[in-house]
Formats: C-alpha cells, sequence, structure tokens
C-alpha cells in the first residue's frame, strides 16, 4: 500500500519475522502463533534481536499510545493479509488495544 494512504506504519507491532514465517508455512497453528506474538508484545528489552530488518523498539509504550488514542479517535488496523482473514495478528492487536486480553 502506497504512503499516500495511511498516516503510520507502526511496524513494531507486528509479529517477528520467524513467528510469522513459521505461521505461514505451517510450521505452527493458530493458537500458537496467538500466544507467541502477544509475548513478544510484552517482552522486556528495548530491541528485538530476532529480526533482522525491523527492529521492535518500545511496544509497550506504542500499545498504551494507541489505547489511548482509541479512545479519542477511529484507530485503523492494516496488514498485507486479507480484511476478511481470521487468523491475522491485527485481530489479536485490537482485542489488546481494546481490552478484552
Amino acid at each position: 500500500m502506497p504512503a499516500s494512504r495511511y498516516h503510520v506504519w507502526m511496524a513494531n507491532l507486528g509479529p517477528s519475522e520467524k513467528l510469522l514465517r513459521d505461521f505461514q508455512s505451517g510450521l505452527i497453528g493458530w493458537g500458537e502463533f496467538n500466544r507467541r506474538y502477544r509475548k513478544e508484545l510484552f517482552e522486556s528489552g528495548t530491541v528485538d534481536q530476532r529480526n533482522s530488518t525491523i527492529k521492535n523498539h518500545g511496544q509497550k509504550f506504542t500499545l498504551r499510545l494507541l489505547q489511548t488514542l482509541s479512545k479519542r479517535t477511529t484507530l485503523t488496523l492494516l496488514c498485507h493479509c486479507a480484511e476478511a482473514e481470521p487468523h491475522c495478528h491485527r485481530h489479536v492487536l485490537r482485542k489488546i488495544l481494546e481490552g478484552k486480553v
């Protein structure tokens, strides 16, 4: 998607590259992906060493920021997955932001 179609790309809220590859290749199922993705979002440390391309910085801060913003305005979560895809990290992220997890 061209950058002109969105305001902010927060790559640090996506799953690690390895986790995403493991799920997409069928090495792990949705339940295991869901569990490990949540763990990644809330783990300590300033840099996620598992990602060679995208370095995750400050996930906890970013989550708190988005939770605050979501109380004031509409947030739209995007992903390369089809919108109707039920097994996408954005659904897990939405539940976390809504405080349902």
